[in-house]
């Protein structure tokens, strides 16, 4: 930083790295169409039958965009999902009604269906309420599609620029090219939701919930830090890019230790057989998270054992040799899979999900005892190591059933996540069942401070450097050294720097992150010795609120 430049403007990480360019600002949504004039009675048919082809020509262009060659699979499924919407019966046959029965102008009648779905899906919470920021933006599209206006969201960039928004639909950021939207900056989200997930995947910084962002002016020079939330305001002449200084190292080397030769395994998160080859190129020891789920959000019927094992095995071949741990199947009201026909649910971050879809008794038990039998012969088809763990446990009780079931599967070491505050309560108990315990930061957060963690508004609540949170891991982990139990976390937390530093000095004992976060994760702990890292997790714990907890650490780390 110079002399020369303005104020920092803070926000909250999202995506490391860091670029200088100019501001070039994202329109806000078209707003509320017009109520009226009302249609006569002897042209509404004609008015109705205008929304059903406005929608599919919507749904044309971003199923073309989805089939882009070369678009990552994370990015595709995100396009073609909300494609889908665009034309969705449901929608379409709501305008349409709105139109013959009350002589809705069509565009202002799918703005008012709409409305309908996003205040249920907000009701929902979780990810059915992620889910309304998606419909919104169709709506917009649709609704600028029967209006004859350019649809919203990113402009065409003439050159290297800093993206500002209010917030950014997953559609838009979907589609961004790194080699021109060097960086991301919105007012609104929080580092869990879509956009800040796809920014991490196309390498893109982010910092979102940045309040002071509305102040920026198009054109402004500004440099966006990533990793460390923060906007400013450079000079002009400033050199225009990627800030390859902040970018760090590109893998990493080797065993990972303290300055002191404290072990700490540095792991990755993944979902499929790509997000492992960008482990294995990184240098991830192994996984520290497998997620399951897209072997069956979208099957009508559950998958066969050996189709599941053979899935399993294609995820894991690329780290062969490594160990791996499985999370089995997260699904629930909000995450729904076809094939289990669960039943709505009033709150489904606080319904049956996860473990309890498939705990001793209940209906549905087979299916996870199917998916445990596969993982173990996929993992011996692959050549790895396999570890198993089960979400949304709360009790020691849940926790030995299910260590039970893994073990007569076959899977030797079983453990389980620590998503629920009372598990950490319950750690004394609950640790002395399993053989290592994983944490997601997400949802661990989102429970302590019943705030939404896909909710705007909220957001500052959805921080993983809140206080309250460190607290209970420290909770956590000072029960782990007592039992002896490794505890990793594989939560958005483990991808930041400084506060993986912090995890360390609790006693975290790996760190599990996406690929692309590892090496500057890896750098960092290397960089400190044990007691340092101590130091820095009892200013953190000790700190009362995330703004005080993030400067305490920098005090002590440098």
């Amino acid at each position: 930083m110079t002399s020369t430049e303005t104020a920092t403007l803070p926000g909250t990480p999202a995506s490391a790295g860091a670029a200088v360019g100019p501001v070039v600002r994202v329109p806000e949504p078209l707003g509320e169409p017009p109520a009226g004039p009302v249609v006569p009675e002897d042209g509404r048919e004609v008015e109705a039958a205008r929304i059903a082809p406005a929608g599919a020509a919507v749904s044309s262009r971003m199923m073309d965009t989805a089939g882009t060659p070369g678009l990552a699979k994370e990015v595709s499924d995100v396009l073609y999902a909300t494609a889908m919407m665009a034309e969705d019966p449901t929608l379409v046959e709501a305008a349409e009604g709105l139109v013959r029965d009350q002589g809705t102008p069509a565009a202002r009648a799918v703005f008012e269906a709409a409305a309908r779905f996003v205040a249920a899906l907000q009701a929902a919470g979780g990810y059915m309420a992620e889910r309304a920021g998606d419909v919104k933006d169709v709506r917009d599209r649709v609704v600028a599609e029967l209006l004859g206006v350019p649809a919203p969201g990113v402009p065409v960039l003439e050159g290297p620029s800093v993206l500002v928004a209010k917030d950014l639909a997953p559609a838009d950021t979907a589609t961004l090219d790194p080699a021109t939207a060097l960086a991301l900056v919105t007012e609104e989200g929080g580092p869990t939701s879509h956009t800040a997930i796809l920014a991490r995947s196309l390498g893109i910084p982010a910092v979102v919930g940045c309040r002071g962002a509305a102040g920026l002016v198009e054109g402004t020079l500004v440099r966006v830090d990533g990793t460390a939330g923060e906007v400013v305001e450079v000079p002009a002449g400033t050199a225009v890019g990627a800030d390859l200084a902040a970018a760090g190292p590109t893998s990493v080397s080797g065993p990972v230790t303290t300055t002191d030769g404290h072990r700490i395994a540095v792991v990755a998160n993944i979902a499929d057989a790509k997000d492992a080859s960008r482990a294995a190129e990184v240098g991830a020891e192994g996984v520290g998270l497998l997620r399951t789920e897209l072997t069956f959000l979208s099957a009508s019927s559950e998958p066969s054992a050996d189709e599941q094992r053979a899935g399993y095995a294609a995820t894991m071949a690329p780290l062969a040799g490594t160990p791996i741990t499985l999370r089995t199947l997260d699904a629930g009201a909000d995450k729904p899979v076809p094939f289990l026909d669960m039943a709505p649910e009033v709150n489904p971050a606080l319904g049956v999900r996860g473990q309890r879809l498939f705990d001793d008794g209940a209906e549905r038990a087979d299916v996870l005892d199917r998916q445990l039998v596969a993982a173990v012969g996929g993992a011996a088809d692959a050549g790895v190591t396999l570890k198993v763990m089960a979400p949304m446990i709360s009790t020691a009780d849940e926790a030995a059933r299910f260590v039970a079931r893994a073990r007569k599967a076959g899977v030797e070491q079983v453990g389980v996540m620590i998503e629920v505050p009372a598990a950490v309560l319950n750690a004394p108990e609950l640790l002395a069942e399993v053989d290592f315990v994983s944490v997601g930061t997400n949802d661990l957060t989102q429970y302590v401070f019943a705030a939404d963690r896909q909710s705007g508004p909220l957001a500052g609540f959805n921080d993983p450097w809140q206080p309250a949170v460190l607290r209970l891991l420290d909770q956590l982990c000072r029960a782990a050294e007592v039992t002896g139990t490794p505890v990793g976390v594989c939560g958005e937390a483990a991808a930041d720097p400084a506060l993986a530093v912090v995890l360390v000095g609790l006693g975290v004992t790996s760190l599990s992150a996406a690929a692309s976060a590892l090496p500057a994760v890896a750098a960092r702990v290397s960089s400190v010795d044990l007691a340092t890292a101590q130091r820095a997790a009892r200013a953190a714990v000790a700190s009362r609120d995330v703004a005080s907890a993030r400067a305490a650490v920098r005090d002590v780390l440098g």
